[in-house]
């Protein structure tokens, strides 16, 4: 029996409620999928996110530390921002490495693309591995008040395992490198530098 995909939701009336630079939310009045009323809000993301695991050519990623407002508490990351619709998604993740870290890279892979909380936004995250690292000056953005940590991948996929990196980019692109890695999905140089 075939899968249906189509929409289920019936929307009655859409209306506004809050913008900025970053988000835009919006409020649906809406038939659910069993025709009862109901309402339905979602956060339109303004930009793009991008990740990136750089690894170095002893191994190591760089990891970025920062206070999640939010959240009201401190997270360790891989370097990660967002980037203009319409601008290509590496673009932006260079942009945002030498920000954040002041490194540049040789090799760029794409690895990942991701939908972050679904259910109440359509922000999509595209996500990469880079390798042949330069270091530099980070550039940060006046919001950003940043720590480095330059740890082995088996130290960054360790503080997974232990949810010691907690954010879902980060875990999700520390997570998808190593399956990569140990699938042969990646050039050699890079995966003994993943695995040791």
């Amino acid at each position: 029996m075939p899968h249906k995909t189509g929409n289920p939701w019936t929307v009655l009336t859409t209306k506004p409620i809050y913008e900025n630079p970053w988000m835009r939310v919006v409020e649906h009045d809406v038939l659910t999928p069993l025709g009862n009323p109901g309402i339905y809000g979602v956060m339109h993301a303004q930009n793009l996110a991008t990740g990136v695991v750089p690894i170095d050519d002893q191994g190591r990623v760089t990891l970025v530390g920062q206070y999640r407002f939010p959240l009201q508490q401190y997270s360790w990351e891989i370097p990660e921002g967002g980037g203009k619709k319409g601008v290509e998604p590496v673009e932006s993740a260079r942009r945002e490495l030498l920000e954040e870290t002041g490194q540049t890279a040789r090799h760029w892979l794409p690895i990942l693309t991701m939908h972050l909380s679904n259910s109440i936004t359509d922000e999509t995250a595209h996500c990469f591995l880079a390798w042949g690292i330069e270091q530099g000056q980070a550039e940060p953005e006046e919001t950003e008040v940043l720590q480095l940590r330059h740890v082995s991948f088996a130290e960054a996929y360790a503080m997974v395992k232990r949810g010691e990196i907690t954010d879902a980019i980060a875990v999700a692109c520390l997570l998808k490198v190593r399956l990569m890695a140990l699938d042969g999905d990646l050039p050699e140089d890079v995966t003994r530098l993943i695995l040791g």
